[in-house]
């Protein structure tokens, strides 16, 4: 006998933890926005989701309304559901998130009036954040640390061609540590997924450095072997 059960409707939102790397630090997309609750604070791209559309198109929709970015692969990260994280009563938010290079996307235009302005900060400046999205970005965080030190996810956040002295100042960027340089050099080279290039630096003060690029078919390769990237 199949229950009569009453009309239920969930209100729910969509957060969207974008990651970027540029001139030695990892940076968080985040938007000021327009309307209250939290008028004129910072916070992540987020937004309802609609009663006649996934939690995947929305986030689609929501990132391009707030940013301007479109076609942007993200995974989902964790749903958040604290009894006090909205100021006008229970919203659950499932968060999404992303890596990306930042080349060519520095520039971002929100076309909804929901956001004054979008912009990419740097992660250890962050202002103070609306509803409980500083929690969102510490939890994707932890996320990118545990899977950077068994996966090459890293390299996502890279230009195509890169210096050796780059690449360590990403992972210490993501741990937020100091990395000693030469055992870090040795350790990545000797996993043999680096092409180096016949290329370096142009136009610096100092000694010009070797450009490499990631190796995606060598590491195909070895991807059924244990990688320590950490």
């Amino acid at each position: 006998m199949q229950a009569n059960l009453p009309h239920l409707q969930s209100i729910f939102t969509a957060d969207c933890v974008i990651f970027g790397f540029e001139e030695g630090e990892l940076k968080v997309l985040l938007i000021e926005r327009n309307e209250y609750p939290f008028k004129g604070w910072w916070g992540l791209p987020g937004f309802f989701v609609e009663h006649n559309e996934t939690i995947d198109d929305a986030v689609e929709r929501i990132l391009y309304e707030h940013t301007g970015l479109r076609d942007i692969y993200m995974e989902q990260l964790y749903t958040f559901g604290d009894l006090q994280r909205h100021p006008q009563g229970r919203v659950i938010t499932v968060a999404y998130y992303a890596m990306l290079r930042l080349e060519g996307l520095t520039s971002l235009k929100p076309g909804t009036d929901y956001v004054r302005q979008a912009v990419w900060h740097p992660l250890n400046k962050l202002p103070d954040l609306a509803f409980d999205h500083h929690n969102i970005i510490e939890k994707s965080i932890s996320k990118i640390r545990k899977k950077i030190s068994y996966s090459p996810i890293a390299f996502e956040l890279l230009p195509e061609k890169f210096t050796l002295t780059q690449l360590q100042q990403l992972y210490e960027a993501i741990w937020d540590k100091k990395l000693d340089k030469r055992n870090f050099r040795k350790k990545m080279l000797n996993y043999n997924i680096l092409k180096e290039l016949d290329e370096k630096q142009r136009g610096v003060a100092f000694r010009a450095a070797k450009f490499y690029r990631f190796d995606k078919r060598k590491y195909a390769k070895v991807f059924g072997n244990e990688l320590n990237f950490s």
